[in-house]
């Protein structure tokens, strides 16, 4: 029987990167010791920098925990031609150092847009109107940009490079996502699909008809809950993305809209044996986070059969 495999991030122990976000910083060693001693078995990069950027420290790093390296988060302002070749640059150096450490799964390179940069779309994180949003003109840019740092980190390092959707981005509700899929090759780029981010800037909770509408696109996936009361709220009082993620719009799993059991079977069905990404946001003054990691990961074990009966389904 095809077992779950799952990670956590760097982002639930308060390491993100937006500066409106960023707390007391939890040293790396603290970090990874309790993404380990609560239950997972692979981790992202994080900023660059937050962990060791030399390989073989890294490699002994992860050796010594007995995880796997996933794959790196790298924003970049696609919507400007000028900032794509310094995209390109940090996107190979990235990838480098995922490679240099690469396990099994191979990492992902996860570009995203220079999300919470751009003050409009910040502030309407969550209820972006339709319609709204980059030209023609530019649209043509962003994804030439994404597509110029795929081929070259897969150029330079073998590794595949998949696309975040992301609040306060460019790319944020389920027609932009498709837009994006629809002007990039679909063997150059693929997508993480993020259930939270989906939701909140979707203004929708129907993750399973986007499953099923990107599902050919979907390499990797991020977990991620989003509270719908906390998202009414923020959307009543016009707050920005960064007041509505202080006020814990993504909440611990199980405890918001997504339904996790469906997208488990939806994964099994699927043959996905790839890893599940556990993403908490964790805040200052938002709680422990090694108690909200174990929660998490005690939340997707009672749910695993879903995942575990499906995938054991012959296909065909």
């Amino acid at each position: 029987m095809s077992k779950l495999l799952v990670g956590n991030a760097p982002c639930s122990w308060g390491t993100l990167e937006f500066k409106e976000a960023k707390g007391e910083p939890i040293e790396y060693a603290r970090m990874l010791d309790e993404l380990a001693e609560t239950g997972y078995t692979g981790t992202e990069l994080g900023d660059w920098g937050y962990l060791p950027t030399d390989p073989e420290m890294l490699r002994a790093e992860l050796e010594r925990r007995g995880l796997t390296m996933l794959g790196a988060f790298l924003p970049v302002a696609l919507q400007y031609q000028r900032l794509h070749d310094t995209g390109i640059v940090n996107a190979v150096k990235t990838a480098r150092l995922l490679a240099a450490v690469a396990g099994t799964p191979k990492p992902y390179l996860v570009l995203a847009d220079a999300n919470g940069t751009v003050r409009e779309r910040t502030r309407l994180a969550g209820r972006i109107p339709a319609g709204a949003g980059m030209t023609g003109a530019e649209w043509k840019v962003f994804a030439e940009g994404a597509q110029h740092v795929a081929r070259a980190v897969l150029e330079e390092t073998g590794l595949r490079t998949v696309f975040h959707h992301h609040c306060a981005g460019y790319v944020e509700t389920e027609d932009e996502i498709a837009r994006f899929l629809e002007l990039t090759d679909p063997g150059v780029i693929g997508l993480v699909f993020d259930t939270g981010h989906f939701v909140y800037g979707a203004g929708h909770t129907r993750v399973m008809e986007a499953l099923e509408r990107f599902g050919d696109r979907v390499w990797y996936v991020h977990f991620k809950d989003c509270d719908p009361r906390v998202a009414a709220m923020a959307r009543a009082e016009e707050w920005d993305y960064f007041t509505a993620l202080r006020h814990g719009v993504f909440c611990e799993l199980g405890k918001g809209a997504v339904d996790f059991p469906a997208v488990l079977r939806w994964l099994g069905a699927r043959g996905y044996d790839g890893y599940v990404l556990v993403e908490q946001d964790v805040l200052p003054g938002m709680g422990a986070p090694k108690e909200s990691a174990r929660r998490n990961r005690e939340y997707l074990r009672s749910i695993e059969v879903h995942y575990e009966e499906m995938a054991c389904v012959p296909v065909g």
